[in-house]
């Protein structure tokens, strides 16, 4: 079943540690290929708290999502996006397509 992890950047604090961020995380993927179903496109915040944008990964399960969040490469590229900005992200797991 699938899962997915949503992060929702909510407000930037330093550009060039989110530059870092987003080199490292990029090449944090590299094994894990999570399918990207959403990246920092337009958005409209129906309810709640405002954000400055978000992205869906997709996974083919929750030990996918988990083995690449907890990784090595991706825990390097965090320490970035911790420094850089402030981020809402969980996993939640999907449903089986019809």
């Amino acid at each position: 079943m699938p899962a997915y992890i949503v992060l929702t950047r909510e407000h930037t604090h330093d550009n060039e540690e989110m530059k870092r961020y987003s080199e490292k995380a990029k090449a944090a993927r590299e094994g894990h290929d999570p399918q990207p179903l959403a990246f920092y496109g337009d958005f409209e915040v129906l309810e709640g708290s405002a954000m400055e944008g978000a992205v869906i990964l997709r996974f083919p399960d929750m030990t996918a999502a988990r083995a690449w969040y907890a990784s090595p490469a991706y825990q390097e590229a965090r320490k970035h996006r911790f420094q850089g900005a402030d981020y809402r992200v969980f996993l939640v797991d999907g449903i089986e397509e019809a």
